[in-house]
């Protein structure tokens, strides 16, 4: 078995489907194992995969983590002290812990988005010498390619990466709800609102592609005694940028927390 993946959420059934869809791996190469056996039993069902045991992870080649950081300590438990690689998604668990506590010199931490449900994720990879030396970031560059974008990312970082990149999810669908609102506040029928909010951040974000530096889209649009260099000041005089920057800020700070077991 290549790979043995405990953990059928909708990370654990993103990275599946974009693995197989790309052809990383073949649904017979992997073995899916869950804290819910009628989820997993689906997920089985749904991609062509056999579902295996605990006793099953001591012939998996990879064995994935996809479970929540606060089920860390179970699953070491009867997860550990097996010969292939782990590959880690579990937030703010260094690998560091992870050595410990699987007893192993070959591990890789991933941060994947809920990006990866559609193939858009940036995924931050670090791994161990252990695990570099045997193949395994290669390895995992090649699982999280499959639905998205892998950096490079000094463990340092990773918090911080999480705290832009996979939390910025949410900073960005409040901003979109938040200007939806404004919309209805000023008339527009809801629906339509919503609509205009979620296909504005669409095209905002491949503008931005474009561009070097998101100011020159923002110069761009905003035309000298203006509509928009209006909003901006109303903006600006709220402290939106400040707001942002500290929600980076305390979700970094979060991650670091997480990693001390608080």
């Amino acid at each position: 078995m290549k790979l043995a993946m405990i953990g059928t959420g909708k990370l654990g059934s993103a990275l599946l489907a974009g693995m197989l869809s790309r052809g990383v791996l073949a649904a017979q190469d992997v073995g899916l194992l869950g804290r819910d056996p009628q989820n997993t039993e689906r997920a089985a069902e749904r991609f062509g995969a056999a579902v295996i045991g605990r006793a099953d992870l001591a012939d998996a080649e990879y064995i994935l983590l996809c479970v929540q950081p606060g089920a860390f300590e179970e699953v070491a438990e009867w997860a550990g002290g097996h010969p292939g690689g782990y590959i880690s998604t579990l937030a703010g668990v260094t690998t560091g812990a992870l050595c410990q506590r699987l007893g192993s010199e070959r591990v890789v931490r991933a941060m994947p988005s809920l990006a990866a449900t559609i193939g858009r994720s940036q995924t931050a990879l670090t791994a161990t010498p252990g695990a570099e030396a045997a193949g395994d970031l290669a390895f995992a560059r090649g699982l999280f390619g499959a639905v998205g974008d892998t950096y490079d990312i000094p463990e340092a970082l990773f918090d911080t990466f999480t705290g832009m990149s996979a939390s910025g999810l949410a900073y960005t669908a409040v901003f979109a709800e938040a200007l939806a609102d404004g919309g209805v506040r000023m008339g527009l029928p809801r629906p339509l609102a919503n609509e205009l909010a979620q296909k504005l951040l669409v095209s905002s974000g491949e503008l931005l592609a474009a561009r070097p530096h998101p100011a020159l889209l923002k110069d761009e649009v905003c035309s000298p005694g203006g509509t928009t260099i209006a909003g901006i000041r109303a903006l600006e005089r709220s402290g939106f940028r400040a707001s942002v920057m500290d929600a980076v800020e305390a979700a970094t700070r979060r991650g670091h927390e997480l990693g001390r077991g608080e």
